[in-house]
């Protein structure tokens, strides 16, 4: 079983996409703002993390930043998940260090078909 942080600080959003991700096999770690997502994600090890980009504390775009210069959680994939749909915000995720993006709101089989894809690297 693949374990999944969430990093994501709209409670609503962060119940619902833990619970579809469960029902489809997943084990979910889950984070409110960036700082702790950083936290988690070093002490967890997940195999995959699902990144806001609009956090309190430390946004995602510098988490991202963190995990990826840390050789512990380097290797990690990233995929940011973010209202933000605009070409230069996907821009900006890719060069912070993610490795892929994803528009709110979550379409659940889009997402999976990138969760997969990374995660079978």
């Amino acid at each position: 079983m693949h374990t999944i942080l969430l990093v994501e600080d709209n409670e609503l959003n962060r119940d619902m996409l833990s619970r579809r991700l469960q029902r489809k096999g997943y084990a979910v770690a889950l984070a409110e703002d960036g700082e702790k997502g950083v936290a988690v994600a070093k002490a967890e090890k997940p195999d995959l993390i699902l990144m806001d980009l609009s956090l309190p504390v430390l946004d995602g775009w510098e988490a991202i930043r963190l995990l990826k210069q840390s050789p512990e959680t380097k290797p990690i994939p990233i995929i940011a998940l973010t209202a933000h749909a605009m070409a230069q915000d996907r821009d900006r995720a890719y060069e912070a260090g993610c490795d892929d993006f994803d528009t709110k709101p979550v379409e659940l089989d889009r997402l999976l078909g990138k969760m997969e894809a990374l995660l079978n690297k």
